[in-house]
């Protein structure tokens, strides 16, 4: 689960990250009048949106004037910002962050990711901040400090002083950096985030060190001990079609083909994704009904395929060991009729009473075809898809 800057920011303050002071605004009155709070003569307006690159698409503005900062706020809130992270759809901005300017004298990129090969959170850091780890990594690879955390002992005062060193920092800044290193660290382990990003961490002219950007990200297994986080959800950010599936129990991961797909297991998806590409379509989705699908939980698994208004066609590829069957047929069938499908659809039943399963299918009379193996599914939906998607065209 992601979380907005001001959000991140808030809650590394508690962990005596120091941030630059802001508020939050809902529309452009509120905005200037965030900025009047805050006083000075220059303030930043930012989009707050799940994503970054915010800057390039106009969503971060520095403003001299409260007129500025309306037309600003004018100009962001209600607007979808379109960046690389986004893709197409983009974000809708709902709310800004209005914040201090900051006279920076340095920038540096901060970052702690989980390394599942490490089994360890590794540090991630570099003197040439302000740009994305990639592009760091592509221009500056050189400037790249990587420092493994021993998860017995955490993050040590001394490991966070070798990181500061290495980054280039006065000897002044020192104590300033080690706070702000632990203190990311002892955010990201007490709150089971997966990430924790500060880009750019600023060193200001008068000497202090600021996270002027942040970014927080967490495990979603671990919610359930954290009901303050979870409560900072923002489901307006994430995409519909796995925010419908995601609150009714469903594992699905939007994709962009054509080809819904309702699979029980992970592997098997994976490989239902591949041979329908093999076979020549793109797959839609990645959804793994569960162990156990009742015809209620089939129902909503092809309800969530149908939240995605490019699916032209569905493949059911199930292997019944905890799952059966026939509780899968009677499920597409009762899909079928409530939902008034009009669009190819093929089944694959294999394992516990398959039998069973293929007989309901067959005494139907509904128009859904059957398949022996995953090869044969995925060469059907993928020749049914293209036959309609042809009949559709040759119609128009």
């Amino acid at each position: 689960m992601d979380i907005h800057e001001y959000q991140a920011k808030d809650l590394l303050r508690r962990f005596g990250v120091q941030v630059p002071r802001g508020g939050i605004a809902y529309s452009p009155e509120q905005a200037v009048y965030r900025a009047s709070e805050l006083s000075g003569d220059k303030w930043v307006v930012k989009a707050q949106i799940h994503s970054g690159a915010r800057g390039k698409a106009g969503g971060v503005r520095i403003c001299a004037s409260e007129e500025e900062i309306s037309d600003a706020a004018q100009w962001m809130l209600g607007r979808k910002l379109v960046t690389h992270q986004t893709g197409p759809r983009g974000k809708l901005v709902s709310r800004l962050y209005i914040e201090e300017a900051t006279d920076i004298a340095q920038e540096i990129y901060l970052g702690f990711v989980m390394d599942r090969k490490e089994e360890r959170v590794v540090v991630v850091a570099s003197a040439e901040g302000g740009m994305e780890i990639e592009e760091i990594s592509a221009r500056e690879p050189d400037s790249i400090v990587r420092s493994v955390v021993d998860p017995a002992v955490g993050m040590q005062a001394f490991q966070a002083r070798e990181i500061a060193f290495q980054l280039g920092l006065d000897p002044s800044l020192i104590a300033q950096a080690v706070k702000t290193i632990t203190g990311c660290y002892r955010a990201m382990s007490e709150l089971d985030a997966n990430m924790v990003e500060i880009n750019p961490m600023v060193v200001t002219r008068s000497g202090e060190i600021v996270a002027l950007d942040a970014k927080l990200s967490f495990d979603d297994n671990a919610l359930f001990r954290h009901p303050e986080i979870s409560e900072l959800r923002d489901k307006s950010q994430e995409d519909s079609r796995e925010t419908f599936a995601e609150d009714r129990g469903l594992s699905y991961i939007g994709l962009d083909g054509r080809i819904g797909c309702i699979v029980n297991g992970a592997g098997l998806a994976m490989a239902t994704l591949d041979m329908i590409k093999t076979a020549g379509g793109e797959p839609a989705n990645f959804l793994d009904v569960g162990g156990g699908a009742s015809p209620e939980r089939v129902l909503m698994s092809f309800k969530a395929v149908l939240n995605d208004r490019n699916v032209e066609a569905i493949l059911v590829n199930i292997f019944a060991g905890i799952n059966r069957c026939d509780w899968i047929a009677e499920g597409v069938i009762r899909a079928v009729k409530e939902l008034q499908l009009d669009m190819p659809l093929v089944v694959r039943l294999s394992g516990t009473n398959v039998e069973e399963g293929m007989r309901i299918l067959a005494e139907s009379g509904l128009n859904i075809t059957t398949a022996e193996t995953l090869a044969d599914a995925a060469e059907k939906v993928v020749a049914a898809w293209k036959a309609a998607d042809k009949q559709q065209a040759e119609a128009v």
